[in-house]
């Protein structure tokens, strides 16, 4: 299993991908739940990181 720092890692790298080669995704990222949580104080864990890359993926996936 992954740990957290590596989850973050790869979401940034990931992150930084779409912005540098495809900036008109960027509105979709700034979209996603996880970056408008609809609660206060939002609990991010593991699974909530896995399933932010998984999505991050998918978006890069569907657009390439």
């Amino acid at each position: 299993m992954q740990t957290e720092k590596e989850l973050n890692a790869k979401i940034m790298a990931i992150t930084t991908q779409i912005k540098e080669k495809h900036p008109e995704l960027s509105k979709q990222l700034d979209e996603m739940p996880i970056t408008i949580p609809d609660e206060s104080n939002p609990e991010i864990n593991i699974k909530i990181l896995k399933e932010y890359l998984d999505s991050l993926n998918n978006i890069l996936k569907k657009y390439d």
